[in-house]
């Protein structure tokens, strides 16, 4: 007869993982982003709205709706990442201590 190999459960390997600053300034970086192309978005849309119905077609309404919605990402993540690693909660507000 052949003989079987049993074997114990697997052991598990050290996973190399990321320093948790680095984890996370990654999870910083991706919401500035997924924010920017969130707002911008919503102000391009917004703008070609007001273009077709207000203005008559024209550009400037797109280009400012656009804008407005990069900066406002681009506000949101420089206080994202001046503010540290202060937890908040999902409102926006501060979590104190008891």
């Amino acid at each position: 007869m052949a003989e079987k190999n049993v074997s114990g459960p697997p052991v598990p390997t050290a996973r190399s993982t990321k320093p948790v600053s680095e984890a996370l300034l990654n999870e910083k970086w991706d919401r500035a982003i997924s924010s920017l192309l969130v707002r911008s978005g919503l102000g391009f849309g917004f703008g070609v709205i007001f273009s077709v119905l207000l203005f008559k077609r024209r550009a400037w309404p797109v280009v400012f709706g656009t804008g407005f919605g990069a900066g406002r990402a681009w506000e949101e993540a420089d206080a994202n990442f001046k503010r540290g690693d202060r937890p908040m909660t999902s409102e926006g507000l501060r979590k104190t201590r008891p």
